[in-house]
């Protein structure tokens, strides 16, 4: 969780929302990214999206299977739908989201029946670090 930290932070220090996020395979990092929609004008640029790409073309597969993703916030329905179709084995997250969440929170995706692959999910994995930095964050900029 650290290094998906590390990655919020270069994202915040670049104006993204500080969200970041890591792959690895057999406890190495395969992939690492943070929010970048602004940067790459493309909604879709989430932290867990462009990790999942990177770990993707790295292992030169479209399947993740016997991956981790660890992320900084509970991941969106977008998000959650590309873990799934990824085959992302287990994913950690550090902060829930009640208001974008739906892993836990809102369509809880993992848990419909359409849902073709349902990673292991654990959170609240180094939660105060992860809230603390997206306060801070947005209350910088009211």
């Amino acid at each position: 969780m650290a290094l998906a930290l590390a990655q919020a932070r270069d994202g915040a220090a670049a104006g993204e929302v500080p969200i970041g996020a890591v792959v690895l395979r057999d406890g190495k990092v395969i992939a690492a990214a943070h929010n970048q929609p602004r940067k790459l004008c493309d909604p879709t640029a989430h932290a867990e999206v462009l990790a999942i790409r990177a770990a993707a073309a790295a292992l030169g597969q479209e399947r993740l299977e016997g991956c981790d993703l660890w992320v900084t916030l509970e991941p969106c329905a977008m998000c959650a739908g590309a873990i799934a179709h990824a085959r992302i084995a287990r994913v950690y997250y550090a902060a829930s989201d009640p208001k974008g969440g739906a892993v836990e929170h809102g369509p809880r995706v993992f848990d419909q029946p359409q849902c073709l692959h349902r990673p292991e999910v654990y959170g609240g994995m180094g939660e105060e670090p992860a809230a603390a930095l997206l306060r801070g964050f947005f209350q910088d900029r009211r």
